[in-house]
């Protein structure tokens, strides 16, 4: 890549340091050689081939099918580089950064194979089902997404999940509503929480896309995450075999230890939403003249960028700390709560900050910071409100639970 080329995606000239432009204390430098290769090699696939496109994209509302091809042909998941060793927690939470820091919606669709769908069979199911299928998923031969959130229950849906399975010798039947399924239509199979009719408990099962009674429409009109391609879905009398049942998942407690793992996710993927805005910005305000000199002059925009950059690096240093914790087997629900609603929260101060220090322009796409700005909103969202996150964490810290019931 030319000098140009590199300082447009924030490397340094000398290439020594892929995250040097948003990563003040060197975090980067935990991560070893091969983990950087692939970092790097995911980041020209990125800038070359996936970012000229997000505008239209973004203006359409649409995933091109291009995206989705070049982040399976990246094999990012058992990536050659890593020789067969099973990639750390802190080495994929920098490959959700890296996605992130080019757009939110192509992270939030690489992640719901690589981190929900996979996470829930890998957690979910027996050791034989996780066998069989784990290798398919890496490879995307058997690509899948999370459906847990209903119309009527998202904060409330470990007491209130209403979609309901009903057993029928070795055939289950399922009957119920999903939404807010974040790129149902690319997947061969819905992992669908599902109450059980017999004993009230949650179970999981694979729901083939293509199955009887499956019905997805497209949620249209967003503001936010335009380009990911939401489904509200239907299931009417579905039928799922026994087989496709997730074996380790039997109540909402079962459903929860997923969740604490996917929550540290999106607390990367936020990071890297605050890093695209601030290095977008950062060149914007050092390219724009006003009144004879770079905006980036003037102290009242250096003083923004500072909070930016500060948002970035405590940011990373709560993210690298908890995938630090978790590569030693480390799962609190606390930690990724607190993880995420911390992220999420600066994440959306920095992409607003963006947007002031573009000015006018910081309102369209050519500025670069629109997107984020935008998609901070639904990450301060999805995968639990910073509401109900911030009750977890104060459950723990003060032993009282503070949620309604």
């Amino acid at each position: 890549m030319s000098d140009a080329a590199l300082s447009d995606t924030g490397m340094t000239n000398t290439g020594s340091r892929l995250y040097a432009a948003s990563d003040l204390y060197d975090y980067e430098s935990l991560l070893n050689q091969p983990e950087l290769d692939v970092l790097g090699r995911l980041r020209k696939v990125l800038h070359d081939d996936v970012k000229p496109l997000l505008t239209e994209a973004w203006e359409n509302a649409q995933f091109p099918t291009a995206i989705k091809d070049r982040l399976t042909e990246a094999d990012l998941m058992a990536p050659p580089e890593l020789d067969g060793t099973k990639p750390r927690s802190l080495f994929e939470g920098f490959r959700n950064f890296e996605l992130a820091r080019t757009d939110a919606s192509v992270a939030t669709y690489y992640n719901g194979q690589s981190g929900l769908f996979r996470t829930t069979v890998a957690q979910g199911g027996s050791e034989e089902q996780v066998a069989k299928w784990d290798p398919l998923i890496t490879t995307c031969r058997m690509n899948g997404v999370f459906a847990l959130t209903e119309p009527e229950h998202g904060s409330d849906i470990a007491g209130g999940l209403a979609t309901s399975a009903r057993r029928d010798g070795d055939t289950w039947i399922l009957n119920g509503e999903k939404r807010w399924i974040g790129s149902a239509g690319f997947a061969d199979y819905l992992a669908v929480m599902a109450r059980d009719e017999a004993d009230g408990k949650v179970k999981g099962f694979l729901v083939a896309t293509d199955s009887a009674g499956v019905r997805m429409d497209k949620i249209g009109n967003k503001i936010s995450m335009r380009i990911v391609q939401n489904a509200h879905i239907g299931l009417t009398d579905v039928e799922v075999d026994e087989s496709m049942r997730l074996a380790k998942i039997n109540s909402f407690a079962d459903v929860a230890r997923l969740l604490r793992s996917m929550r540290s996710d999106v607390a990367w993927i936020a990071t890297g939403v605050a890093a695209g805005a601030y290095e977008a910005a950062l060149k914007y305000v050092t390219e724009r003249q006003q009144f004879g000199r770079p905006v980036a002059s003037f102290q009242l925009v250096q003083e923004k960028l500072v909070t930016m950059l500060g948002n970035v690096t405590a940011s990373l240093g709560m993210a690298v700390r908890l995938a630090q914790q978790q590569d030693r087997g480390v799962y609190r629900d606390e930690d990724s709560a607190l993880a995420k609603s911390w992220c999420a929260a600066r994440a959306r101060e920095t992409a607003a900050l963006a947007r002031e220090v573009a000015g006018g322009n910081g309102i369209t796409l050519d500025a670069d910071v629109g997107r984020f700005f935008a998609d901070a909103e639904a990450i301060y969202s999805y995968e639990g409100t910073h509401e109900i996150n911030s009750l977890v964490v104060g459950r723990a810290i003060t032993g009282h639970s503070a949620f309604v019931r």
